[in-house]
């Protein structure tokens, strides 16, 4: 199984922005959580991180190439407006889940809605970083059933 990790805009901050709500662990650290989780699941894992909603459109282009099986993003702040983004991922034809660290539904109210959640399997939303070791979970199982 071949997994794809997506991280947007800021994420490579973890550990530095808004504490209170993205809390303390760094980027790293959630990186080297996710291998250890996927190596548990059997999963072979790649990560990506862009600041760039073109760079994110390129890679999730280049999945649709390149063996892999299912998407696991957080689209950050491209969540609630990147239509490009959400035709990106409405174009590949593999299991695609949304994860978002806090729960985008008790913030702002712009953040409530996600432009991308629709053409996704699934959303997580709320779960910390390990929202992102769920959505590995979930991945392997949709996989598994294939």
């Amino acid at each position: 199984m071949k997994v794809l990790v997506i991280n947007g805009p800021n994420i490579n901050f973890l550990g530095i922005r808004e504490k209170g709500i993205y809390g303390e662990e760094s980027y790293d650290s959630l990186c080297q959580r996710l291998l250890q989780k996927a190596k548990q699941l059997g999963i072979e894992l790649e990560l990506f991180q862009s600041n760039s909603e073109g760079g994110l459109i390129d890679r999730i282009q280049d999945a649709y190439r390149d063996g892999t099986e299912g998407i696991i993003i957080n689209p950050g702040a491209y969540t609630h407006y990147s239509y490009a983004l959400r035709d990106a991922l409405a174009s590949v034809p593999m299991p695609k889940l949304e994860v978002h660290i806090s729960n985008i539904h008790q913030r702002e109210e712009f953040r409530h809605n996600s432009v991308t959640a629709p053409v996704c399997n699934a959303q997580m939303t709320g779960f910390g970083l390990l929202g992102y070791e769920l959505a590995l979970e979930a991945m392997a199982d949709w996989l598994s059933k294939k």
